[in-house]
């Protein structure tokens, strides 16, 4: 029986664990091309988790599920390098993800992916890996998480967690690649959000792409 532990410096909101980061840690477990991760509940931070029947389990409780996945639209398209740039100086984050691994604005050891607006409901931000963190699934699935929530209309205001994210890995970035992330709004149903995302390298091939199912808070 394999055993996981999620980094403190991988965390989400406050106090649990990235979603895409956790959804990366599953998702490489399992031999599908496409493989969808469903979020049960807050993946805890430093504490030994089981990896049992494609589950992510603490103690007795299913923290996180994931079974084979498919893709149910085409990828977000490219977006070039300079206007995702730009964009990323409209980026204002919340007080809920200002210490996000992703993309929180008070981290200084963090992805920086800071999303902002290039159309209507796209977003996109410049991402260079470091190699501070492996560049693996894992890394891969972070940096596709964030941009999908801040393609939500008023995602400052009424913010989302990941419910589910359904990806894929095609290629891997090299150190010091220049690389933009796009994410895109699908649709909205009552508190659910449905957005895609993708990573694409400074050549403009596509490196991974995910689905993603957004839970807004505080809403009935």
């Amino acid at each position: 029986m394999t055993s996981l532990q999620i980094p403190a410096r991988f965390n989400g909101p406050p106090g649990t664990g990235n979603g895409g980061y956790v959804a990366g840690l599953l998702a490489e477990q399992r031999d599908e091309p496409v493989v969808k991760v469903i979020l049960r509940g807050p993946p805890p931070l430093d504490v030994p988790l089981r990896v049992r029947d494609g589950g992510l389990y603490d103690g007795d409780a299913l923290v996180v599920d994931s079974v084979a996945g498919q893709f149910d639209t085409d990828a977000p398209a490219a977006v070039s390098y300079a206007a995702a740039a730009a964009a990323r100086s409209e980026y204002q984050g919340n007080e809920l993800f200002g210490q996000c691994f992703v993309c929180g604005t008070r981290r200084d050891d963090g992805l920086g992916i800071e999303a902002g607006a290039v159309g209507d409901g796209m977003v996109a931000a410049p991402w260079t890996p470091d190699g501070t963190v492996p560049i693996g699934a894992p890394l891969l699935w972070a940096a596709m998480d964030c941009p999908g929530g801040w393609s939500l209309p008023e995602m400052f205001e009424r913010p989302a967690v990941l419910g589910s994210m359904t990806g894929s890995v095609l290629d891997l970035p090299a150190l010091g690649e220049q690389c933009v992330v796009v994410g895109a709004l699908r649709e909205e149903q009552g508190r659910k959000g449905f957005t895609a995302t993708a990573v694409y390298g400074e050549d403009g091939r596509l490196l991974c792409r995910s689905e993603q199912v957004w839970i807004r808070l505080g809403l009935s």
